[in-house]
């Protein structure tokens, strides 16, 4: 009889043991937030995700945790608030009703003496990140320089960003360092090296570069050998890494990737799309409601300018 309450007793005690809850998981944990984004975004085995240490963030009881994925030359970043106990995550963006709600990427943007055409302190200002390889780019520029500014003669600047991908471009970050040279030797020739490189995309190559830009340099009154020489330099180098990584920190992960007074929007855009955000940024920012509004505060006039044709050189009202 003793035996077998006994032996009742112990097995009692072992389905109590296994019935147990497993210890809870957290997501302050690396490794367990990383497998579980991995599960919540699909990333197959090959894709490389690595989650940041925990910052403090604007949500009360909340970290913001940013988790990168990569597959070779392609990442793509999602930010999370990690409740501080580690149980709850959320996937959202956080937005203070007393700020623009693109203050965090006109922060982050700097456009001082970056070649730049169209009105000083216009109320609509589109920071555009391009790779002069890259044939949506070509698209977005031709769109840009055919229609801008002559729909917008005066409500609209536009800065150029380069964001050379080499991995799939081999002459996008020679012709980068190039175009920096080219504003620094004549500033008003930059937009013709632009237009140039741009027209030409097709028949240029890494190994005849040089020649052709040589053409142009020539036809344009520029010292090319010059140009060249500082194109393999370490200011021109500095000057497109500085440009690379303000566009990846903004999250710029393709090009062309524009900014309007902040709002990033990626890939190529057809003009009448982007022709329609143009006017509501500046219908916005002509409203009494909004006036005033920290909208498009980027240093501006550059000194690397084309003033638009019939344009005011005095700050758009």
């Amino acid at each position: 009889m003793r035996l077998g309450i006994a032996s009742a007793l112990i097995a009692a005690v072992a389905c109590a043991q296994h019935a147990q809850p497993a210890p809870k998981k957290s997501a302050l944990d690396k490794a367990t937030l990383e497998a579980y984004v991995r599960h919540l975004v699909l990333y197959p085995p090959q894709v490389k995700v690595t989650a940041s240490e925990p910052k403090p963030s604007d949500v009360p009881g909340f970290f913001e945790v940013t988790v990168k994925a990569e597959a070779g030359a392609a990442s793509e970043e999602r930010s999370f608030l990690v409740s501080k106990d580690g149980q709850k995550i959320l996937q959202a963006s956080v937005y203070d009703v007393n700020q623009n709600p693109f203050q965090r990427e006109l922060s982050l943007l700097k456009t001082e003496n970056e070649p730049s055409i169209g009105t000083p302190g216009a109320p609509v200002v589109i920071a555009l990140f391009s790779d002069f390889q890259c044939s949506y780019c070509k698209q977005e520029a031709e769109a840009l320089r055919k229609n801008l500014l002559k729909e917008f003669p005066t409500q609209v600047r536009v800065y150029f960003k380069h964001f050379p991908l080499t991995q799939i471009h081999p002459w996008s970050e020679i012709a980068a360092h190039t175009g920096y040279c080219v504003a620094e030797q004549k500033a008003a020739a930059f937009w013709e090296y632009h237009d140039w490189a741009f027209e030409k995309q097709g028949e240029i190559t890494l190994e005849n570069f040089a020649a052709r830009f040589g053409e142009f340099a020539n036809a344009k009154g520029l010292d090319a050998a010059k140009a060249l020489e500082c194109a393999s330099g370490p200011a021109a180098r500095r000057k497109v890494a500085l440009s690379l990584a303000e566009g990846k920190e903004l999250g710029v992960n393709s090009t062309p990737t524009m900014f309007v007074n902040g709002r990033k929007i990626g890939g190529y855009v057809p003009w009448e799309n982007l022709k329609q955000i143009v006017q509501f940024e500046a219908d916005y920012q002509a409203s009494e409601q909004n006036a005033g509004e920290s909208c498009c505060a980027l240093p501006s006039p550059s000194l690397l300018t084309q003033p638009a044709a019939g344009s005011s050189s005095k700050p758009a009202k």
